[in-house]
């Protein structure tokens, strides 16, 4: 199991299972969404996230239809992506967490929308889009 939380704790949360295609995301929309050189994002069951706290602080923006980022509505912390086309996954920040995990990042992606001023200094393959082995 795997907990986390907001930078303000309002929103506390649990995973009851495993995290899935852990990636570092340098596409615009995760680099503006969290104000970083990129989002490490990873994949989880839907049916094992609990939200103890705050669920009723949270809220969304919609990117495009059906895509949603969740965030809490105090401290603006990203928390995960839901997409209509797959409800059964959500796409969890894996900045939210604050359990060390056993699962590793697989690649950097949309490598070429990186901020100039990120050098990617990481050891691990880059693809200019999603890693080969991504389904959706």
């Amino acid at each position: 199991m795997y907990q986390g939380s907001c930078l303000c704790g309002s929103v506390t949360l649990e995973i009851h299972g495993g995290i899935d295609s852990i990636i570092h995301c340098h596409c615009s929309k995760c680099r503006k969404s969290c104000g970083t050189a990129y989002a490490t994002n990873g994949f989880i069951a839907t049916k094992e996230l609990v939200i103890k706290t705050g669920k009723e602080l949270m809220a969304f923006y919609e990117t495009s239809p059906g895509k949603k980022r969740h965030f809490c509505k105090v401290c603006a912390s990203p928390i995960f992506s839901s997409n209509e086309q797959s409800p059964d996954r959500l796409r969890l920040r894996l900045g939210i967490l604050d359990s060390d995990i056993e699962e590793r990042p697989l690649s950097h992606n949309f490598v070429s929308s990186s901020a100039n001023w990120d050098d990617l200094d990481a050891n691990l393959p880059r693809y200019d889009a999603h890693e080969p082995s991504r389904g959706v």
